[in-house]
């Protein structure tokens, strides 16, 4: 679909090119409209756009101002100070000036306002725009000109102006508005862009379809949607520039409530549809399950008691489990785990758990053996690394049904591993897995309830969008006996005091880990890495004790070598890179130096932290960092030496590194916003999340003729940014 080619950009109203008069289906198809179609924007600018992924209609209207410019308040040359942003009115005093700078044409006006006057200069111009300044500017003439202030040799001046004529008969008022500044690219003018996009605004607000219900509209006060767009971008001379720039004016709050609440309509839909399907509807053997709590070396912590009741309760409902478990490094997870998959067996089904590495599976097959003792539940453990006999033998243990509880890594999603019946699914360290991964596995069963776990606590905001479909059960204490691991800063200038105390961790008989952020050395870095600097280690510093290597870049085989030589204490100090994240656990390990602490992220230290702390002796967590550091580095490290929360400081890290970064590109699921910040914007999420889930209880099927703006809106958006189901 073509909009209308309109000659020229102008300040007058343009004529609506599309009518309003268009249904849902037509009006996003014309929204799709490639933005080459629009007059104005050639190939070169279009490929500048696209850079700041703006391709189609829909991408221009939404792309908001970064700022505006309040040319409303008319001030005086005489009050004028270098380096602000002013609006003056006044007369231009003599022709238009011309003078050279080298090859470079300066042009120079002299405007004055009865108090003072002022330059307007414009240099390097070319000889076309030149003529246009000649023609348009001449002596008393009025015109009102904006910019910054700057200062040579005495005389105020302006660089590059705004500068508009005006009669003697015109109200200076009309002329005077609020100002749109977009964020550039190479390529764009902001003036190009003001126009091209009032252009679309102007001829293309007026079809955006509504999805909020009007009864929704009106409990929240909500401005229609097309006069938010529209306002947003120019907005009215009586609207609070304050509002504007901090997008917290009613345009913003209802850009940012629709992105709200299309996304949790989606997550309300999605749960909705986990609540038909046809699950497994286990019955609890109260008496085998308090049996094996009782036998546990140790007592359940009340909020694991908390969390197994909540698993509990979902698993003896009809429909399928959908819950994430959060709990810190070292609260208890995978027992609360563990007696879910004992109800699944002790139903006649088999229970499946998957975790992202190789020592995380071994390391829970190990575990798992210990606590189930003589409990009679057939365990196998299927990796990457099993011979081919080894790996025939335990899928045909997992598909007659021999095997009840099956752990393992990816390999559990491969197409030759067929469950004989399965009836839950644990998926560890969920983070490390993408969505894809996660239903390749439920799709080995027949509706199977779901866990996730992970360590790494997700922000209450953060979990309102990426899990907003999911239960959530929240382990927040630790077990009795563990203590905190006091955590230190040190800078480079005292490496030898960081040494002396591994020196005297190691003289206890425990066990070090020192980690490094690169493998190996690099030209375009000068960061240390973990090859070399285990040589240098073993060699100069600890060459009493046996030192080890391990990374991601060796061989699993050799990699779990080297673990099990330090698990079973060969190895004292083990020289790693952040391969040790996640799950090893080395209860005599007391002490962990973090090289180039600056280089990793909150949730990264707080989980490489984690990897001591676990035996009976006091432990310690060395953060060194070098002396150059960023402020959010800084911001890290003092967070890290003041918590040891993991929940506090995965708000921090949100905080501090957005939603993006903080989850990293591997994490399928992160919804991508246009105008809302889950941080700033965090009590319209709570809002549309309310409305929305509001909605879905009273309308499960979106049925009613008031909601079905909003049915045909998400039927549109399944064939694009979103995957839906239950609905058809």
């Amino acid at each position: 679909m073509k909009i209308h080619k309109i000659k020229t950009f102008a300040d007058k109203p343009l004529k609506p090119a599309l009518t309003p008069a268009l249904s849902i289906e037509q009006s996003i198809s014309a929204l799709k409209t490639p933005i080459n179609n629009i007059k104005g924007v050639g190939t070169k600018l279009t490929e500048a756009l696209s850079r700041k992924n703006i391709k189609t209609v829909e991408d221009m209207l939404y792309y908001l101002p970064r700022d505006y410019i309040d040319m409303r308040k008319i001030q005086n040359i005489s009050m004028l100070k270098p380096g602000m942003f002013a609006v003056i009115t006044g007369k231009v005093l003599s022709p238009g000036r011309t003078s050279f700078l080298g090859s470079k044409k300066i042009f120079e006006l002299l405007i004055n306002d009865g108090t003072g006057t002022l330059k307007a200069k414009w240099f390097n111009i070319s000889s076309a725009y030149l003529n246009i300044l000649r023609k348009k500017h001449c002596v008393n003439q009025k015109v009102i000109v904006s910019g910054f202030v700057s200062e040579f040799r005495f005389q105020k001046e302006m660089h590059h102006p705004d500068i508009d004529v005006v009669s003697e008969s015109d109200n200076i008022d009309k002329n005077l508005k609020i100002v749109p500044v977009y964020p550039l690219t190479e390529g764009v003018h902001q003036k190009t862009l003001q126009k091209i996009i009032r252009h679309v605004v102007e001829t293309c607000a007026c079809i955006v379809p509504d999805l909020v219900p009007e009864k929704v509209k009106t409990m929240l006060n909500l401005i229609p949607i097309q006069k938010a767009l529209k306002k947003v971008h120019f907005p009215s001379s009586d609207d609070r520039i304050e509002d504007l720039r901090s997008f917290s004016s009613p345009y913003h709050y209802r850009i940012v409530f629709d992105e709200f609440f299309l996304l949790q309509s989606v997550l309300a839909l999605k749960k909705r549809s986990v609540s038909l399907e046809t699950g497994i509807q286990f019955k609890i053997p109260t008496s085998k399950l308090s049996g094996f709590v009782s036998s546990l070396p140790f007592s359940l912590t009340g909020a694991q008691k908390n969390a197994l009741e909540d698993i509990i309760s979902d698993m003896k409902k009809s429909c399928p489990m959908n819950r994430l478990l959060q709990g810190d490094v070292g609260s208890g997870k995978t027992v609360v785990a563990l007696a879910a998959c004992l109800i699944s067996i002790w139903n006649g089904f088999q229970s499946a758990f998957m975790a992202p590495t190789e020592i995380l599976a071994e390391q829970h097959y190990r575990t798992v053996k210990a606590l189930l003792g003589g409990i009679g539940i057939t365990t196998i453990l299927i990796t990457g690394s099993h011979t081919k006999s080894e790996k025939q033998g335990a899928l045909d243990s997992i598909r007659l049904g021999m095997a009840n509880l099956i752990i393992g890594t990816h390999s559990l999603i491969q197409e030759s591993v067929r469950f004989h019946k399965l009836g839950i699914t644990i998926v560890d360290e969920q983070h490390k897995f993408g969505v894809m991964q996660r239903a390749e596995l439920k799709k080995k069963g027949t509706n199977p309830d779901i866990l996730v776990m992970t360590a790494t606590p997700i922000p209450r905001t953060l979990g309102l969008t990426v899990y907003g479909d999911l239960d959530v059960s929240i382990i927040n204490e630790l077990p009795p006996g563990r203590t905190p691991v006091q955590t230190k800063v040190f800078h480079e200038n005292r490496r030898q005091a960081v040494y002396s105390m591994a020196h005297k961790e190691l003289e206890k008989d425990n066990q070090v880990f020192i980690v490094y952020p690169l493998v190996e050395a690099s030209e375009k870095s000068d960061l240390m890495d973990a090859t070399r600097m285990a040589t240098h280690l073993q060699q100069d510093i600890f060459n009493e004790y046996k030192v080890g290597l391990v990374h991601g870049r060796m061989p699993a085989k050799e990699k779990n070598s080297v673990m099990k030589e330090f698990q079973s204490g060969n190895i004292n100090i083990l020289v790693a890179t952040t391969v040790v994240e996640v799950g090893i656990d080395i209860p005599n390990a007391s002490l962990i130096i973090i090289e180039h602490a600056e280089r990793f992220g909150l949730s990264q230290l707080h989980q490489l932290r984690g990897r001591v702390g676990r035996g009976d002796s006091d432990s310690i967590c060395i953060l060194l960092a070098q002396y150059k550091k960023s402020g959010d580095a800084e911001k890290r490290l003092a967070v890290m030496e003041k918590t040891s929360d993991g929940f506090r400081i995965a708000e921090e890290d949100f905080n501090i590194r957005g939603p993006g970064e903080f989850l990293g590109t591997r994490q399928s699921g992160m919804p991508d916003f246009r105008v809302a910040r889950i941080g700033r914007d965090i009590n319209i999420l709570l809002e549309a999340r309310k409305a929305a889930f509001s909605i879905f209880e009273n309308d499960p099927e979106i049925r009613l003729p008031e909601n079905q703006s909003l049915r045909k809106i998400l039927l549109e958006k399944r064939k694009g940014r979103f995957e839906l189901a239950g609905i058809g």
